[in-house]
């Protein structure tokens, strides 16, 4: 599961990409996103998030943003979060020390940012900028999707 704030830009995003790159590597996972916050509990896509994804044949009708519950750390594997503020807000839901290392940012995951401090591995909300955000953001969660999908293959 993808986190983040209001799971209707970075969360589904990641959703959708991490799906599609799952199905291209014969994987059989279950992939779902939510927000921390359920101000958006209910809207669908941020529409510049779906155009970005649209652009890469990835139909988003689908998704209706959904708030975080404690029960998800009991239902997914993997949580992955998509800035600072979501990865302290998990662990600090977490139940359990168990289910706290469940919780992963999801640029851990890039190659790239290898031996980056912890800090360094937010992915920023593109909400409050314009569509060049969007891209970026994607670019961003696209880097990181490949060391996910052998994350979950090393785990099978």
């Amino acid at each position: 599961m993808t986190v983040c704030t209001g799971n209707i830009c970075r969360s589904p995003t990641g959703e959708f990409l991490l799906k599609d790159a799952a199905k291209k590597a014969g994987l059989d996972v279950e992939v779902d996103s939510s927000g921390i916050s359920n101000e958006e509990e209910g809207n669908p896509i941020d529409r510049r998030a779906g155009k970005v994804l649209t652009e890469l044949n990835i139909n988003t009708s689908s998704h209706t943003a959904k708030q975080f519950k404690k029960s998800d750390f009991e239902s997914h594997d993997l949580l992955i979060a998509m800035d600072l503020n979501h990865y302290r807000s998990l662990q600090r839901m977490a139940p359990t020390d168990e289910a706290a290392q469940k919780v992963r940012l999801m640029r851990e995951f890039d190659p790239a940012m290898e031996g980056k401090d912890h800090g360094d591995l937010g992915i920023y909300d593109p909400w409050y900028g314009d569509e060049k955000d969007f891209y970026i953001t994607y670019e961003m969660i696209r880097d990181a999707v490949p060391g996910v999908i052998e994350y979950i293959k090393a785990q099978s």
